[in-house]
């Protein structure tokens, strides 16, 4: 009995002294953890006190998965801008550190998408397959980086590829009052960029569901969403997720131009944004400015719109070509946001409500809009021809205002606004129908050639109509040469003339009338 108390003590002893070296030997990994707490929660906003180690734009989390951004970092408390919905949140709830800046998903997995700021998906298609990252604010490539924007980015919108060129790697505003056809414009180019090797990103800021579900339901229907991005925030979304909006599609954007692909993205529209910051700002109590936008409004977007370039070719040649949308308010474009935007971006195109109103569509006023890249980023077929035909189109609009006054006119200026008419009739084209280079070169010239001036105006539709598809007909040679010649050549202008003559022979003027005596 004694033997077995003394080899139990034993076992007993050993078994302490492995637990006692295990004890000694363990050192827990522990990770330091900053929690702070919600002092007051306001529309998209919150209030944060014990984060004394955060930094600015760095991510939080709140109860619930809701994710904040810290926008105002002071001695005492953070102004966090929420992210989702923050109704469940209140005074009290635990605040969490992460330690990173908001980043979104990028990658081919994304084509066909249609996803929120966050990259979650909203097309009911499940989870986004995309395994790489980017932060939503990144800064503007280098100016030694840059190239020459000298590739035109083709609309298939005949008067802005004739008279307002937009490259690769350019930024064309588009501004108007509001149902004039601007998103029509932006999804117009996105159509005709089908077979042209240029994703897209479509980015709906603010928006009304029904007009996302239309945009992406044509863009589904036309086969153009294969190779879209949409990035969707609606009316209803919190200010914060409107704000981050056109960031997230910037680097979603830019990691295709990365890759070597040229990218066109289109903001619609920037005056929604400005106006979800200005609440943002207002409840984070920054001082307010001219129409109450926050001082540093001119700053938000313009290193957004400063991501837009055209990468040289040891970078991979690339480029990203922005459309950003503006809304002005009863044709005021010196208003300040517009005024804004117009001196960032490389150029504008305005559409004019009286346009509109009369049925010219697209409703461009070519007076008001310009392309500062202009012909640098336009073919050389175009150029042969645009200058002529924005001449006496501005001839023609002067004459027009001046014959409505009941003046006798020589037959010179009768000629100039019946020639000029027909300009205006050519240029018409209705939506989501873009146009071939061959046919938009055929009606460009045969205006310049005075062609159509004897075809009436009734039936100038059906006589652009037969000319386009009398195009089909021109020879390979020309149309290869149409894209890739420094210049037109003599030759070639005459066998697209010869080919529009022939298509244009039927029309016969409508006789006039005979006076009675």
């Amino acid at each position: 009995m004694p033997m077995e108390l003394e080899l139990l003590q034993d076992v007993f002893d050993s078994t302490f002294a492995a637990l006692r070296q295990v004890r000694e030997a363990f050192v827990p990994h522990l990770t330091p953890q900053e929690v702070g707490t919600i002092t007051s929660v306001a529309t998209g906003i919150a209030t944060v006190a014990g984060l004394p180690g955060v930094g600015f734009d760095e991510l939080v989390t709140f109860p619930g998965g809701v994710l904040g951004i810290a926008f105002n970092v002071d001695a005492d408390e953070i102004g966090v801008v929420l992210l989702g919905s923050y109704w469940q949140l209140q005074a009290g709830d635990e605040v969490q550190r992460t330690g990173r800046v908001m980043d979104v998903a990028v990658g081919d997995g994304l084509l066909g998408r249609v996803i929120d700021p966050l990259g979650r998906p909203l097309d009911g298609h499940g989870p986004v397959a995309a395994s790489t990252r980017l932060p939503v604010e990144r800064p503007a490539a280098y100016i030694m980086d840059r190239a020459p924007v000298t590739v035109p980015l083709q609309t298939g919108i005949k008067v802005i590829d004739a008279l307002i060129p937009v490259g690769r790697g350019q930024r064309e505003l588009i501004l108007g009052d509001r149902q004039t056809g601007k998103t029509a414009i932006a999804i117009d180019s996105i159509l005709n960029q089908r077979g042209q090797d240029v994703l897209c990103v479509y980015c709906a800021i603010g928006q009304r569901a029904s007009a996302v579900a239309k945009a992406v339901a044509t863009l589904r229907e036309k086969g153009a969403l294969e190779y879209t991005v949409v990035v969707v925030t609606e009316g209803n979304d919190s200010p914060g997720l409107t704000y981050i909006a056109p960031y997230a599609a910037t680097s979603i954007a830019e990691a295709f131009m990365e890759a070597g692909h040229d990218v066109l993205i289109v903001y619609d529209d920037l005056t929604h944004h400005a106006r979800a910051y200005r609440e943002l700002s207002l409840l984070l109590r920054r001082p307010p400015g001219r129409e109450a936008f926050p001082g540093d409004i001119f700053y938000i977007h313009s290193r957004l719109l400063e991501r837009a370039t055209h990468m040289r070719k040891d970078l991979g040649g690339g480029s990203l070509t922005a459309l950003p949308i503006i809304e002005t308010e009863a044709q005021d474009i010196s208003a300040y946001i517009p005024t804004n935007l117009i001196s960032i971006t490389d150029g504008q195109i305005y559409l004019s409500p009286s346009l509109f109103e009369l049925g010219v569509l697209p409703a461009i006023d070519v007076g008001k809009s310009v392309s500062r890249v202009g012909g640098k980023a336009q073919r050389a077929a175009y150029r042969a021809v645009a200058g002529d035909l924005k001449l006496a189109y501005a001839q023609f609009e002067e004459l027009e205002t001046f014959s409505r006054f009941g003046a006798r006119l020589d037959e010179a200026t009768r000629t100039i606004i019946e020639h000029g008419r027909r300009i205006r009739a050519c240029l018409k084209q209705p939506e989501f129908a873009p146009v071939s280079v061959p046919a938009q070169i055929a009606v460009l010239l045969a205006l310049t050639a005075a062609l159509f001036d004897h075809v009436p105006l009734a039936q100038m539709t059906d006589a652009e109509r037969i000319l386009r598809e009398a195009a089909e007909t021109i020879p390979l040679d020309v149309r290869e040469r149409l894209d890739t010649a420094d210049t037109l050549s003599a030759a070639d202008r005459e066998t697209i003339i010869q080919i529009a003559r022939i298509a244009l022979a039927r029309f016969q003027p409508t006789p006039e009338p005979k006076a009675q005596s």
